[in-house]
């Protein structure tokens, strides 16, 4: 996190390096879950935007469609809901295709 780059927070710092890369700041952790770094958690001043950033991306709706897979499979979701989130996913994926 302590990397930056030239991009700039409305012109007062400049962001990290890592800023809205979702492999970063939102990565796979050892039990199948996606975790947020210690380094991200406690010492970035930036993380909320980063991770609403991150999650912006196509790589974001794939994290998506994780979670409503794995709420299903776990019955915690209904068909319809399940149905819902998906179109919604698939709808953003196509924006973000444009």
């Amino acid at each position: 996190m302590n990397e930056t780059d030239s991009r700039q927070d409305n012109g007062k710092r400049a962001l990290p390096a890592c800023f809205g890369t979702l492999e970063k700041v939102f990565p796979m952790g050892p039990k199948g879950l996606r975790e947020t770094p210690d380094e991200c958690f406690y010492h970035c001043p930036v993380k909320t935007r980063c991770l609403k950033q991150a999650m912006a991306t196509k790589n974001g709706v794939t994290v998506e469609e994780e979670v409503i897979e794995r709420s299903d499979k776990a019955g915690a979701i209904t068909f319809f809901e399940r149905w819902s989130r998906k179109k919604q996913a698939h709808r953003r994926r196509l924006k973000l295709n444009k």
